[in-house]
């Protein structure tokens, strides 16, 4: 029967089934207001992670949306970091781009300088960012020491060693210096060792790592911080030298130079070599071919020089332009909260990384946490990243970095195949890596570095 017809036989009882119908919808509309109130803002964060770390990532996330119901962030994985800064710079020019992502190192000046990105110390004024530790806040800060992104998955260089290995030749100690650890190389050699050390060639080792703890520069204006008129100059110095040492070490049957990244890491994870320079997040793999024989120290440095700190590995979050304010309130919100003491330790148990502020260490280290596995290299991580820095150990602000690295390596490895001297291969990786530098200068012409 119609509502016409209804309310021409009885006109009382259709007009309260009308006011009814008409509270029911004002219900539901308020609920739905309500729904809408109680999140202010719902953004996306776009990560490069995969397997264990975006595992992490998704937890984490899981985690604040239970939190608080102010907010809810959807966290989205593209793939790998590279992608990601694509994917995101495309969506920005469709207004189509999220709130945060997450990029890596390498490409810290393209997203400074890409206009499609704001800095979180002005998006949050009232945060204590002198609270991160000095290798990660300088890496991602400007010139004038403004931070430019939150770092979050941070990992460093450390020095591996299988003490029974190096207890049979009489060795009680990890080496300390490049002398050290030749001479335990040498003897691990005559007692028939056929790995004594593993050491990998790839920039973010030999070069990055290697300049900024011996507080040499790689390039011109501290490199590249004092603008983008850079040039490089790692084919010249304690960078040449290094690289023409190893070689010869690796001529001598001491070093084993892989230039795959597999090799890289297996030859230590397997037992096979006795020491190694990797990552802090390469215990957990290494441990169970080394058990307790496994001690680990800060990476070694030459004889004579002081020692500065590290550069952090991994990943930092950007917040992008473009947004409202309910938008970068919940940016707010999710910065905070992964910066939080036991987010950091979780987020550092689950994957590797460390915790990246000096307060969360220091809550981790207060903890019964602090002899598990999964924590082993924390401080040593933090301790050198936190070790004393100069101009030239900041990090690394120079365009097309990330170009730059595969150049590195193709000329190096050209040079380890014995295909041209080493010599040569610096100063062609110079030679390339200038005229990115000068590609890079040219986009951005008239451009202040921020």
């Amino acid at each position: 029967m119609s509502c016409i017809t209804e309310a021409k036989k009885n006109p009382m009882e259709a007009e309260e089934k009308v006011m009814k119908s008409t509270l029911y919808a004002a219900g539901l509309a308020a609920a739905a207001f309500a729904a809408s109130a109680a999140h202010s803002a719902e953004i996306e964060f776009w990560y490069g992670n995969t397997g264990a770390v975006e595992e992490a990532i998704q937890a984490q996330c899981a985690a604040f949306n239970a939190a608080q119901s102010e907010h809810v962030v959807s966290c989205v994985g593209q793939g790998g970091y590279e992608p990601a800064m694509q994917k995101a710079i495309a969506a920005y020019r469709s207004s189509q781009h999220p709130v945060l992502i997450q990029f890596f190192d390498a490409g810290t000046l393209d997203l400074m300088l890409s206009g499609a990105v704001r800095s979180v110390q002005d998006l949050m004024s009232d945060v204590d960012w002198d609270d991160y530790v000095v290798g990660a806040r300088s890496f991602y800060e400007t010139s004038t020491g403004e931070l430019f992104s939150q770092p979050y998955n941070g990992s460093t260089l450390i020095f591996y060693a299988n003490m029974d290995m190096l207890g049979d030749v009489g060795v009680s100690e990890i080496p300390q210096t490049y002398e050290d650890v030749v001479t335990v190389a040498r003897k691990l050699k005559d007692n028939g060792h056929e790995c004594p050390v593993l050491q990998r060639v790839h920039p973010w080792f030999s070069l990055e790592q290697f300049s900024a703890r011996h507080g040499e520069a790689i390039a011109s204006n501290n490199n590249g911080y004092g603008g983008l008129d850079a040039e490089f100059t790692f084919n010249t110095g304690l960078v040449a030298t290094h690289l023409q040492n190893i070689q010869s070490w690796r001529d001598e049957g001491l070093f084993r130079l892989p230039t795959d990244v597999a090799g890289g890491k297996n030859a230590f994870v397997t037992g096979e070599c006795a020491m190694v320079e990797n990552s802090t997040a390469h215990y957990a793999a290494a441990f169970p071919a080394h058990g307790d024989a496994i001690a680990i120290g800060l990476p070694p440095i030459y004889d004579g020089y002081q020692r500065h700190n590290t550069l952090i590995g991994g990943g930092s979050i950007w917040a992008m332009q473009g947004h409202d304010d309910a938008d970068y309130d919940a940016a707010r919100a999710f910065l905070n909260f992964v910066r939080q003491n036991d987010q950091q330790i979780e987020f550092a148990g689950r994957t590797g990384y460390m915790p990246v502020t000096n307060s969360a260490l220091a809550a981790l280290l207060a903890s019964d946490k602090s002899d598990q596995l999964e924590y082993a290299t924390a401080a040593v991580g933090v301790g050198s990243l936190n070790q004393p820095g100069d101009e030239n150990s900041r990090g690394i602000r120079l365009g097309f970095y990330v170009q730059f690295r595969d150049v590195y390596t193709e000329e190096v490895t050209k040079a380890l195949n014995g295909e041209q001297d080493m010599q040569v291969a610096l100063d062609n990786a110079a030679k390339r890596g200038d005229e990115l530098l000068r590609r890079f200068e040219k986009t951005y012409q008239g451009v202040s570095l921020p």
